[in-house]
């Protein structure tokens, strides 16, 4: 049981520190190039999330608060 156990919390140590990378300097350029943005314009990704609310009657999980009817 103790065996299983430490074998868990090994295999649990490793999983979580492999997520964990150094970053060098020379390597910064290239995660900070303008194609790795998510959202380009974000004032045009809120306004397409806004007609699309609109459009579906699907407001919520965003983060923001509305009543629903489109207008705020």
């Amino acid at each position: 049981m103790l065996k299983k156990l430490i074998l868990m919390g090994f295999i649990f140590l490793w999983v979580w520190l492999s997520g964990c990378a150094t970053v060098r300097p020379w390597e910064r350029e290239s995660l900070s190039d303008p194609i790795m943005i998510m959202d380009e314009n974000p004032i045009d990704s809120g306004v397409k999330q806004h007609y699309l609310d609109y459009r579906e009657g699907s407001v919520g999980a965003t983060g923001e608060q509305s009543g629903g009817c489109g207008c705020g």
